[in-house]
């Protein structure tokens, strides 16, 4: 794939998902990304089973050289700002207040690299009354309202991915890329800062235009219900996913395919705002019907008829499926230790070219040599006026 951010050095101190997130995307697009970890221990995320490679650490981190500096040491300090100096980039998700007793706030970090885009990633923001509180996922999911609309209130417990984590991710690339191309005509790097509650809110912006535009607080089946949403079991016990939306084609393609061509006569269901108001009766008699055919069978009718649906795949499915297998989403590496490494790539492509090459997330230090070796060389021939 074009390497659209070729030339670009990116050094990631961030731990977890918010901050790596960031970081892979960014390597994602072709950017050299840094990812400067404690010895000994690294990332946090990277612990799993007695080792430091887990599925979640695998996850975020993709495409990225790991050096491990303790900056708390003076030749590690002196190696950290040589990276600096020599950064387009620099992304972290510590605590506020954390970076700069690190020695990594902006002020000092803007001094060293007037070029420098920095990056900090925070749970509430960097001020505010909520500003030092810790925050995880869930916690930015509640805060922002979306936490609400996934919960089922009839059996009340989290779902689902870390959507938090990850879209603050996407934010805070974004929020660098845009500095990135503001730099390109000023010559000066920005602060680039967003926070998972500020994220969130964004993303929750559907949820929040119907507030504030006709004072309706939307719950978790209130777009399910409008967009016409439906999974349903068939005989095989399987399930299938239906996304009826507004078009009156679609509903008449489904009644064909279930043979009911006389369920609009039902006054329930005789238009698209009836069928909003009697979703729960649909669903009833829809899942009924659905539970006589296997989702081969369903997936065969309704696709003959246009019908918008899709299987409802786990993950050792979904990318099996034609589609995705003709869109090559399944791709791998060969790995130091691991053998073959497997991921699903990025779903950019540049002038149809896919991003089909991918290199396995980095042992913790395994470019200390390669990145730091060059750097400790030039220091020292520094301090000895060679």
């Amino acid at each position: 794939m074009s390497k659209v951010l070729e030339g670009i050095t990116v050094l990631e101190q961030g731990t977890f998902i918010t901050g790596p997130a960031a970081g892979m995307l960014l390597a994602d697009l072709g950017a050299r990304v840094i990812k400067i970890e404690q010895p000994g221990t690294g990332d946090p995320f990277r612990a799993f089973r007695g080792g430091l490679y887990s599925p979640h650490f695998q996850t975020y981190n993709r495409n990225k050289q790991s050096v491990t500096l303790n900056t708390k040491k003076p030749e590690d300090a002196a190696a950290f700002d040589e990276l600096v100096r020599e950064a387009d980039v620099y992304i972290q998700n510590f605590r506020p207040g954390a970076a700069q007793r690190l020695g990594a706030g902006w002020e000092r970090l803007h001094a060293l690299n007037p070029r420098l885009v920095y990056c900090a990633i925070s749970g509430f923001g960097q001020d505010g009354p909520a500003a030092g509180r810790p925050a995880y996922d869930t916690v930015a999911q509640a805060a922002s309202a979306y936490l609400k609309l996934l919960v089922n209130p009839a059996n009340p417990r989290v779902v689902g991915p870390a959507l938090a984590d990850a879209m603050t991710g996407f934010y805070a690339a974004y929020g660098v890329m845009g500095a990135l191309i503001e730099r390109g005509r000023t010559g000066v790097g920005r602060r680039v800062e967003v926070s998972m509650l500020e994220a969130m809110c964004h993303f929750n912006l559907d949820a929040f235009t119907h507030y504030f535009s006709e004072g309706e607080v939307m719950g978790p089946y209130s777009r399910p219900s409008v967009s016409q949403s439906y999974v349903l079991e068939c005989a095989d016990g399987k399930w299938i996913a239906l996304h009826m939306s507004s078009p009156e084609k679609f509903w008449q393609g489904l009644a064909d395919a279930v043979e009911r061509t006389d369920i609009f006569q039902d006054p329930r269901f005789a238009t698209r705002e009836a069928r909003i108001a009697h979703q729960d009766d649909m669903i009833q008699v829809l899942s009924g019907l659905f539970k006589r055919r296997t989702r081969e069978q369903w997936c065969a009718r309704l696709l003959a008829r246009d019908v918008p649906h899709a299987p409802m795949y786990d993950t050792s499915e979904a990318l099996e499926d034609p589609q995705a297998r003709h869109l090559q989403l399944a791709i791998e590496a060969p790995h130091p230790t691991m053998g073959t490494w497997r991921t699903v790539r990025s779903p950019v492509s540049f002038d149809g070219e896919r991003a089909l090459t991918v290199t396995p997330p980095p042992l913790l230090g395994q470019h200390d040599e390669e990145v730091l070796g060059p750097i400790r060389e030039r220091l020292r021939g520094r301090r000895t006026g060679s």
